[in-house]
């Protein structure tokens, strides 16, 4: 618009100057050719004699005509306005016509009397020298606009080249959840240089407060695997000693002392979830050994089938012939069987079949146990595996919300995962992949 507007300022003034300079050169030739004028008569023929006024005005391309007093044509060079104007002595100048800028001027003739002179020139140089005026503001306008924006997305480029390497950093920083990096020093001192040291000194806060986070968790994590390793010991002597006191006393104090065995050995194996958790969380591996997860499948299930005939369930389950080898802890392994079927039974109605099937398929090793159920509520089913989730129908001696939790803390430890699904007819349905251990090469 700037480049615009000059150009109309310029191409007015320029234009209107040119006009001005033809107009005023046209006025002086015909006020030397008025200085120059000799026109006088042939003595014998009485024709008249206009000497060289032609030749003084045809290196303009103009045109000279010499008119009597009345109007009538005396001399004539050139043919442009041949046919026209008829002088008058009342006309005025100067005029443009026909494509000519015309001026007049009154010269004596002898022996007595006088006659005008008309001189006229052509517009059309004029014009050529506006129309490449005006090509060439054109043309710059173009040019310096085109130039203007190659600048400004270069100036820009360069300007926003901080700020998009900022961004870039930003986000780099979100999708690794990493506070630790640094941003990108700016060399020059103002806005985004500013924006710079603030997110530095906000990325170093939040490292700082992060540190601190899992300082207090990998103390927390500390505690309860420390705490639920030393509550075994003596948890062990409390449970020896009531399953003593079970058998030797009678009556409401043997009632008393069962009741008591019945919530230490719940306390036990909430110590031992927690630890198993405890230890997952920070990282404690325990020793791995080739395990058959067939035979552990099916100590399992032995151990649970009072539980499925006093719920009256139907639970059979599938191994597959011959040994199912994975390398892992024995008894974690048979804790993630244990919580998957008997989460099955505990959270399903009566007469619920419940199956458990292992599969050996290529480099996995995949336990599916499933159900006829009635399933899991969408909105359960994302939050399945936290801990302390407790559905509807949890509750009981063992209903602490952790089963599920320990099932994929065991799995991810042995190198696997778990995921539930529906089943066809609407039940549940658990998988667990663990990588099967490779057996050696017979030669």
């Amino acid at each position: 618009m700037i480049l615009c507007g000059f150009a109309i300022i310029v191409g007015f003034l320029t234009t209107r100057q040119i006009g001005i300079q033809f107009n005023d050169s046209v006025r002086k030739s015909a006020d030397y050719l008025q200085g120059r004028a000799r026109i006088t008569f042939d003595p014998n023929t009485g024709a008249p004699d206009c000497g060289r006024l032609g030749d003084l005005a045809s290196g303009e391309s103009a045109k000279v005509r010499v008119y009597y007093f009345d109007g009538t044509l005396m001399c004539n060079n050139g043919g442009a306005l041949d046919s026209r104007p008829r002088i008058e002595p009342k006309g005025s100048f100067p005029r443009d016509e026909d494509g000519y800028r015309v001026e007049a001027r009154q010269v004596p003739v002898s022996p007595t009397g006088y006659a005008y002179i008309l001189y006229a020139r052509p517009f059309s140089a004029t014009k050529a020298t506006i129309a490449k005026v005006r090509f060439f503001l054109v043309f710059g306008v173009l040019g310096g606009a085109a130039l203007a924006l190659a600048a400004g997305l270069l100036v820009a480029r360069r300007a926003m080249a901080p700020i998009a390497e900022l961004t870039a950093t930003a986000r780099e920083i979100g999708r690794t959840r990493d506070p630790s990096r640094h941003m990108p020093q700016q060399e020059a001192d103002d806005e985004v240089g500013e924006l710079a040291a603030t997110l530095e000194e906000m990325l170093q806060a939040l490292d700082r407060a992060q540190s601190e986070t899992e300082a207090t968790l990998e103390r927390q994590r500390r505690f309860v695997a420390d705490a639920s390793h030393e509550l075994r010991t003596p948890l062990t002597s409390v449970l020896a000693n009531l399953e003593l006191l079970e058998e030797t006393l009678h009556g409401d104090q043997r009632d008393a002392a069962a009741s008591a065995l019945r919530s230490s050995r719940r306390m036990r194996r909430l110590v031992a979830d927690l630890l198993l958790l405890a230890r997952a969380d920070a990282g404690r591996v325990v020793p791995h050994r080739p395990t058959d997860l067939a035979q552990t499948l099916v100590e399992v299930a032995a151990e649970l089938e009072p539980l499925a005939q006093s719920a009256d369930h139907e639970l059979s389950v599938d191994t597959g012939p011959g040994e199912v080898l994975v390398s892992g802890e024995r008894d974690e392994l048979h804790r993630l069987a244990l919580n998957l079927i008997e989460n099955s039974l505990r959270h399903t109605p009566p007469g619920t079949n419940v199956h458990a099937a292992l599969a050996h398929v290529e480099d996995e090793v995949i336990l599916v146990v499933q159900d006829d159920g009635p399933g899991i509520a969408p909105e359960l089913r994302e939050r399945l595996f936290e801990r302390f989730v407790r559905g509807s129908g949890d509750g009981g001696p063992s209903g602490s919300g952790l089963g599920l939790s320990i099932v994929r803390a065991v799995a991810r430890s042995h190198g696997g995962d778990v995921t539930v699904d529906e089943t066809p007819g609407g039940g549940a349905r658990f998988t667990v992949r663990l990588p099967a251990l490779k057996q050696p090469a017979v030669a």
